[in-house]
Parts: structure tokens; sequence; C-alpha cells
């Protein structure tokens, strides 16, 4: 490693010993209403909380022996991975920083985990994959309501090398985001002229959206308005073609005919749902409430988990994202039978506050804590934490309930 990156990276952890301890920095980087977009949630903000609480519903139970250093890479989809890890898309990446896909394909590739690109990301297909030729890249997409629309997109996500797909079922419209609508965001994220006043506060963030080209959404519109403003409410009708989106199973199935590369199924809580992507070929499930961010009081991924496994197992890869903000979590949702986990947030904290040395030191907090857990769990691979399961954990029993 370079003395340079060698010490950016020592900065960094002693600034920043936590996904927490990145959230603050987002926090401090950004002006509040930009903050709230990465944070927040739908209506009361229930699921967003449950994603995170279910988790210490598990406790460890850990196990004496002789622990070799372990090996904490895996395959996803066939291909290694450095981590069971990967790294979900996420919207309107450049209102964080102005380098916004480019800075976290890199921070990817970097750390040897792949990366799937919003279909409403502020930068093109092509421009990500120019930005960082050597990573894994995914693209998140959902079939279009013609399809020839839908066959030119995958052309152009061929013909820029990703792997695979991520298809959406959680979008059928756009969740409640009190936060947002209070900040004056809508869905996609605008900014209006009162953020950018709000952020003079927040010197360097302001000068950065200012100086930089406009926030657009390049793979569905095409367009690149002038000036750092989007005009979101005429751009979401079109969109969303004026409202619902009336796809169901046979736009999946035609879909798995029209790809030849691998497609997960995103957005989906419901094991009847995955048993029927199963048999329409589709190759994994990421098991998701889309980060709290849609239907409220939704089931949370991992308290679905167990009963998915059980149902489609051996059949597809699954993975489940949602509230992991430590090692720990990704270990507790592996013991339960998930193949990899998926992050959102915790990368965009570290894409906010440090750009992209942030993202790759986010997917390092993770390395380094999944690597203490199973040495301290008495596990010297990610494939032993799989095969002793569920004996490494123990749920936590509710109490009973109270008579009288």
């Amino acid at each position: 490693m370079p003395q340079r990156a060698r010490t950016e990276q020592e900065r960094l952890q002693r600034k920043y010993l936590t996904i927490e301890d990145l959230r603050q920095g987002a926090k401090r980087h950004l002006p509040g209403s930009v903050f709230d977009y990465i944070d927040g949630g739908g209506d009361d903000e229930t699921s967003l909380r449950r994603n995170e609480d279910s988790y210490g519903d598990y406790s460890f139970i850990p196990r004496w022996g002789s622990v070799n250093y372990p090996d904490v890479s895996t395959t996803i989809l066939g291909t290694k991975s450095e981590l069971p890890l990967f790294l979900s898309p996420t919207g309107g990446t450049r209102l964080f920083r102005p380098e916004g896909e480019r800075a976290v394909i890199r921070g990817a590739a970097r750390a040897g985990v792949p990366y799937g690109l919003a279909s409403l990301s502020n930068t093109t297909m092509e421009d990500v994959a120019a930005a960082a030729p050597e990573a894994r890249r995914w693209f998140n997409m959902k079939p279009k309501p013609d399809p020839r629309d839908t066959q030119a997109l995958l052309d152009r996500v061929s013909a820029s090398g990703y792997e695979a797909l991520l298809v959406n079922i959680d979008a059928r419209t756009i969740g409640h985001r009190e936060r947002d609508y209070r900040n004056g965001f809508t869905a996609p994220p605008t900014i209006r002229f009162g953020t950018v006043l709000e952020g003079v506060v927040r010197p360097a963030w302001s000068l950065g959206f200012l100086l930089n080209e406009a926030v657009a959404f390049p793979n569905l519109t095409g367009d690149r308005p002038e000036g750092p403003m989007t005009s979101t409410p005429e751009m979401w009708r079109s969109l969303m073609g004026g409202g619902f989106v009336p796809l169901g199973w046979d736009d999946l199935a035609d879909l798995r005919e029209r790809w030849d590369g691998k497609i997960v199924l995103k957005g989906c809580v419901n094991a009847d749902d995955i048993v029927q992507a199963a048999d329409i070929g589709f190759d994994a499930v990421q098991i998701s409430n889309h980060g709290g961010r849609q239907l409220d009081h939704m089931a949370s991924p991992l308290d679905v988990l167990p009963d998915i496994v059980d149902r489609v197992a051996g059949r597809m890869e699954i993975y489940v994202d949602g509230g992991i903000r430590r090692g720990t979590d990704v270990v507790k949702a592996l013991a339960l039978g998930a193949d990899a986990v998926a992050i959102g947030r915790p990368y965009l904290y570290g894409l906010a506050a440090e750009g992209e040395a942030g993202v790759v030191h986010a997917i390092d907090l993770f390395r380094q804590e999944i690597t203490r857990t199973l040495c301290l769990l008495g596990c010297d691979s990610i494939a032993e934490v799989r095969e002793r399961g569920t004996s490494l954990l123990k749920h936590r029993a509710m109490a009973p309930a109270r008579i009288g």
C-alpha cells in the first residue's frame, strides 16, 4: 500500500471507530435535509427501527477451541468476493459528494466486493463502468411497460459490462417519507434553493454542489438540466408513467428470458413470492423492505430469513439487507442461512463524511468486525459459520404473558 494511502487509512481509523461515527461525520458534512434523506424512513419509521432492533434478538454462543486467522472471503453469484457483503443500489448519490457513484464503485473495487448501481443513479452506467473497469458491477432496474424499452436498457447494461441485474419489486409507488416532505424534498430527491441556503453552514458541501454538474437521472431520462437544481415533480411523473406501473410475474419471466446473466430479485419478504422467483429461474433473492423507506410496519428481513431459508435454500442464493451496522449483524445473518448481506446507508455515511476513502473505510470496518467476531466465536471461515448455523445463536425468548 502506498504511504499516502496508508496515512489516510490510519487517519480514518483514528477518527471513525464505528459506522455510527461515520454517520455522525456525514451529519456534520451535510445540510440537515440532505442527511435526513439518507437517514429517514417511511411514515412512523417503525420498519426502519425494527430492521436494526431485530439483530438484538439474537445472542452468540461461542465454542472453545483453536482458531486459525479467519478467512472472511466467500463467493457471491459464483464469483469470489473478499467479504460476504455487497453494496446495495442507492439513488441520488451525488447529493452527498459530487463524485457520487464514481467514488462508490472505486471504493467497492478496492475492497473487492460487488456494487449494485441504481437506475436512479446520478451517473450513467457507462461512466460508472469506466471509473472502475475491474469492479464487479450489478444494475438495479425493473421491467418497463414497453418491452422494447426494457430490451434497449438491457442492451446498454450488457454493453457496459454489468454481470447481474437487481430487479426491484418493492417500488410500485414511493413510500411516504415524512422527513423529506417536511424538508421540502420529493422522491426522487430534489434540491431546492432553501436547501442550498441551509448549506451555508456546510460550506464544503455547498461549494461542491454548486460547482459541479446538475443532479440528474441520466440512466432513465437522458436529461442533464442546467445548473444544480432538478425539477423532480415533473421528472418523477415521467419516470413512473403518471403513477402506478402495472407489472407482474409475466414481466419478470420475460426479463429472465431476455437477460443471459444472473438476476437477483430485490425487495421481497414473502416466501411464496421468492419460491415463484426460483421457479422462473432467478438466481438469488435480496430479502429487503427497502431500508424501511417504503411500506411501514413491513416485516424486517431478518425476521423472515429463517422461513425463507427453509423454503428455498439450495435453489437460489439468499441475501439480506436492512439495519446492518456491525460485523456481528453480518455473522448473525449468515448463521441464520443468508449467503451474503447488502449494505446501503453505511457506505453512504462513509461517502458523505470522507468521499471514496470513507466508502473504503466503511467496508473495512465490517471486515475488521467480521474477522474479530469469527475469532471470538471459534470459527475459521465464513463456510464454518454457515456449517454451524443456528448452533452459534440463541434467540431471545419472549416474556410470558402476564395473567390478571
